[in-house]
């Protein structure tokens, strides 16, 4: 922008000595800085991320107006490649060298932590979404009492998870033995946390909990974990796992005779892409529904309603849909009405607006200060999912429990693992 009106100085300087007709110049140039990961093993969460950018750049194709002033809008997409050194790099990049006005993050700890706190370091607003609230503000050593000042995150907590997964297992005669697969990354130790995760809430409500420890992400033998499992009579499975992590686990498990009546997984579970990979060894399996066809929001940007943004992205993409569209789009409505809100395109000015949000999105309602357990959060509604048999897919997710979000549609009872 800065070069754009030292332009515009030193052209309408020309014009003047000349006494030429005054030009019609284009429009500033607002960017808007996206960080997913593209590549390594959490591509599933950024799949979607090219088809929703192309979407929006038609969405966008007008420019946006900004402080009564029309900006062109350019959306810059950088990858994370699954590794927080180089999530913070691109960060970085997007920051000092290409000048964003605000940077948009979505994709677990590995990928939203380190673009969130470059964006707190840097005093640039950011917006973040697909991490549990939890990992997001605790391990970002986030204080309650003050909170961050430039990063706002939209997604549900662990509390959400538990309440959806304990809901489904309660409708199945099981022994409530759980076998906890926690690695040693942000999500795991959060899950795995015996005051803010499993441990403590499964405890009070008669289930126990078997936990081996924490292993690394790449694991290829989970057998000190079956072994474990089996030893303990464990008849449910949980944990939240990276979907090769959850490949290998499965796997083994079917071999070393571990055939547990209920397997809920996070993170690993949640693409149709890995849950195909899985073969048979997919059906049955549950995980949390965070957004899908059948969830009852419209975009206001789009006025899409959940089901017709997921029949676009099919059409479109020629994939199943995916649970982070829904969020991706929502970033980019959040961030649209909060620029069209601001006073102008400086950072501080963008950031009070993205503070002041109270939007009706396609993954739900968005609001910072009063729907979340700190002001830089605001969660969405959580349900849970299996994946059985489909129709028009090989498999196809089901909600099968909605105790923790009535208004979001059940197609089903959660019914327990194959034999």
């Amino acid at each position: 922008m800065t070069l754009n009106r030292r332009q515009f100085t030193q052209a309408a300087a020309a014009l003047a000595a000349g006494g030429a007709t005054p030009l019609v110049f284009a429009a500033d140039t607002l960017k808007i800085g996206y960080v997913s990961p593209q590549t390594g093993p959490l591509a599933p969460f950024g799949e979607a991320d090219k088809w929703v950018i192309d979407q929006m750049k038609t969405a966008f194709k007008d420019g946006i107006a900004v402080g009564g002033r029309k900006y062109a809008v350019q959306i810059v997409l950088k990858d994370s490649q699954s590794n927080p050194n180089r999530a913070g790099e691109v960060a970085n990049d997007l920051i000092l060298k290409e000048k964003v006005a605000l940077v948009l993050t979505a994709g677990t700890p590995e990928t939203a932590n380190p673009v969130s706190d470059a964006c707190e370091l840097n005093e640039l607003p950011c917006i973040s979404s697909v991490v549990p609230w939890q990992p997001w503000f605790f391990g970002r050593k986030g204080d309650p009492a003050k909170g961050f000042n430039w990063t706002y995150h939209l997604f549900w907590g662990l509390e959400d998870v538990i309440a959806n997964f304990t809901s489904g297992w309660k409708t199945l005669p099981t022994n409530k033995k759980v076998g906890g697969l926690f690695p040693n990354d942000g999500d795991g130790n959060a899950w795995g946390d015996k005051e803010l995760g499993f441990p403590k809430p499964l405890s009070q409500m008669g289930f126990t909990l078997v936990d081996p420890g924490r292993f690394q992400n790449g694991t290829q033998d989970f057998s000190a974990q079956i072994a474990a499992f089996k030893k303990d009579g464990v008849e449910i499975v949980t944990g939240v796992v990276i979907p090769p992590d959850a490949k290998t686990f499965l796997t083994q498990a079917r071999q070393q005779g571990l055939r547990p009546k209920i397997i809920t997984l996070g993170k690993a579970l949640l693409f149709p892409g890995a849950i195909d990979a899985l073969g048979d060894l997919g059906d049955g399996l549950s995980t949390e529904v965070w957004w899908s066809p059948s969830h009852p929001f419209t975009s206001s940007l789009t006025k899409q309603s959940a089901q017709s943004l997921a029949e676009a992205y099919e059409a479109g993409a020629k994939k199943q849909w995916t649970q982070p569209i829904g969020f991706a789009h929502a970033l980019f409505e959040v961030a649209a009405d909060a620029l069209s809100r601001a006073k102008s395109p400086k950072a501080a000015d963008v950031r009070d607006a993205v503070a002041a949000t109270s939007l009706a999105t396609v993954v739900g309602p968005v609001k910072w200060g009063g729907q979340g357990p700190f002001r830089n959060v605001s969660k969405t509604p959580l349900v849970l999912g299996q994946w059985g048999k489909g129709k028009k897919y090989k498999y196809e997710l089901t909600i099968v429990n909605n105790e923790a979000a009535p208004a979001i549609p059940v197609g089903g009872a959660l019914r327990p693992m194959p034999a």
